[in-house]
C-alpha cells in the first residue's frame, strides 16, 4: 500500500515579505508524497503572486485559494482545509495546516507527517515545550501570555492539552472533521480551540474522534519569526471566546 498524501494548508495575509519559497520546497519534498494549499487571505501586498510563484516551483503539487476580502485566518484555514478534502473519498487521507512562515521548519513537519502515517492519529498537534535537548526559541512574553491561554483552553476542553495553539496540527479524514468544516467558525481567536471542540462533540449522528486518538507531539526546533501579526490585545478576545466554546460545548 502506497503511503498517505499529506496536504498541507497555508493560510497568508500579506506575507509577502517572510514566505520562505525554498522552505516550502523543501518540505514538499521531505514530506513527499505531499502537496500544498495556499490561501491568499485577500491580501493587500504581493502575497498572491509570491504564492504563483511558488505554485511554478512546486507545480501540480500546489493549488492556490485566493479569497476576494480578508476574512481572518480562521475562516482562511477552514477554506484550506475544506479544498484540501475536495474530491478525496478515501479515509486515510491526511490533512493539516501550518504558519506562513515557516516557525515550525519542514524538518519536523515531516518528522509529524511521518508519525501521522505510521500510528495512524486522527489528530496529531506539534506541542512547544522547552526541554534539554530542544530548541524553542519564542519570546518570554508570548510564552507566558500562551501558558495562561493553555491552562483556560485545557479547562475549556476538559483535556490535559498543552498547547493548542501552536501552528502546526494534522488531521486524518473522518465524518467529525468533515463536520467541523462545514460552517464557520463562530471564534475568530481561538478556533483551534473550537475546532478540537467541534470534532469531539459533532452534530447528532457524527461519530466524534476518540480522545485515544488525538496526540500533542513535543517539536524538536520552533522559532518566533519576526512580523507576526498576533498582538498581546488579542489574548482577552481569545479568553472571552473560551468562555464562549466552554457555554457551547458543555456535554
Amino acid at each position: 500500500m502506497s503511503e498517505s498524501a499529506v496536504t498541507w494548508v497555508v493560510p497568508c495575509f500579506n506575507e509577502a515579505e517572510r514566505l520562505d519559497l525554498a522552505g516550502f520546497v523543501a518540505l514538499v519534498h521531505a514530506s513527499a508524497p505531499a502537496s500544498l494549499v495556499l490561501v491568499d487571505d485577500g491580501s493587500s501586498d504581493e502575497t498572491l503572486a509570491t504564492l504563483r510563484a511558488l505554485a511554478r516551483q512546486t507545480g501540480a503539487s500546489t493549488e492556490i485559494v485566493a479569497l476576494p476580502k480578508n476574512c481572518g485566518k480562521a475562516e482562511a484555514v477552514r477554506q484550506g482545509l475544506r479544498r484540501a478534502l475536495d474530491g478525496q473519498a478515501e479515509d486515510a487521507k491526511i490533512v493539516g495546516y501550518i504558519d506562513a512562515d515557516l516557525a515550525t521548519p519542514p524538518g519536523e513537519l515531516a518528522r509529524l507527517a511521518a508519525l501521522m502515517r505510521n500510528d495512524h492519529y486522527d489528530l496529531l498537534m506539534g506541542s512547544r515545550v522547552q526541554l534539554l535537548g530542544r530548541t524553542i526559541a519564542r519570546s518570554h512574553l508570548r510564552h507566558y501570555l500562551g501558558r495562561v491561554f493553555a491552562t483556560a483552553a485545557s479547562l475549556s476542553l476538559r483535556l490535559p492539552v498543552y498547547d493548542t495553539q501552536c501552528g502546526a496540527k494534522l488531521f486524518r479524514r473522518t465524518p467529525a472533521l468533515d463536520a467541523a468544516l462545514d460552517q464557520p467558525f463562530t471564534s475568530r481567536w481561538a478556533f483551534d480551540v473550537e475546532l478540537i471542540a467541534r470534532l469531539l462533540h459533532p452534530p447528532t449522528g457524527v461519530v466524534p474522534i476518540a480522545v485515544e486518538r488525538i496526540r500533542e507531539e513535543p517539536l524538536l526546533a520552533w522559532a518566533d519569526i519576526p512580523g507576526s501579526k498576533l498582538r498581546p490585545a488579542a489574548a482577552l478576545r481569545s479568553g472571552i471566546d473560551l468562555v464562549r466554546l466552554r457555554l457551547r460545548f458543555r456535554g
